[in-house]
């Protein structure tokens, strides 16, 4: 597996991102039964970056903490049975690795909300991994229902990896 962390920001986190999102995504993909080695990029941003693509990509013209862009159309979440005429689109074809999506986080709604919910930085990076992670396996918290199972497989990750709220 191939996990991609580019911090863009002058901002250094007090922890190991990269060894924080292998771990996440790593277990994510072992909760998801996911069959395929994946690829993943994390783009470590700042306010302005992520508002600015907020604004460019969902037209909300504001800071949030984490974007996701799924490469792969799931028929239903977590499922991995993938087009077969859309694995051009899908895989990575020097190394066949399945190209799950792209992921961008905010490093100060990072620390402004691991201050504001009381836990640590680490914490609040592994949730926003996560969350991201299952929306690039398609899930997604539109309706309450989804937002439940949302919710409930993201405390799951995080309680197995024993990154819990200090």
């Amino acid at each position: 597996m191939t996990f991609y962390v580019e911090n863009e920001t002058d901002r250094e986190l007090p922890f190991s991102a990269e060894d924080t999102v292998r771990l996440v995504c790593e277990a994510v993909l072992e909760e998801e039964n996911c069959p395929y080695e994946v690829q993943v990029n994390v783009v470590l941003t700042d306010q302005e970056g992520i508002r600015e693509l907020n604004r460019e990509y969902r037209g909300i013209d504001r800071e949030t903490d984490v974007l996701s862009f799924p490469n792969v159309d799931f028929s239903r979440e977590g499922v991995f049975e993938l087009d077969e005429d859309r694995e051009a689109d899908y895989f990575d074809p020097d190394t066949g690795e399945l190209i799950l999506g792209d992921i961008m986080i905010s490093v100060d709604k990072v620390f402004e909300q691991a201050e504001n919910f009381g836990h640590s930085a680490r914490r609040e990076f592994a949730f926003l991994v996560a969350h991201s992670m299952l929306h690039l396996c398609g899930y997604d918290h539109m309706e309450d229902g989804e937002r439940l199972v949302m919710e409930e497989k993201q405390e799951a990750i995080l309680q197995g990896l024993n990154i819990t709220r200090e």
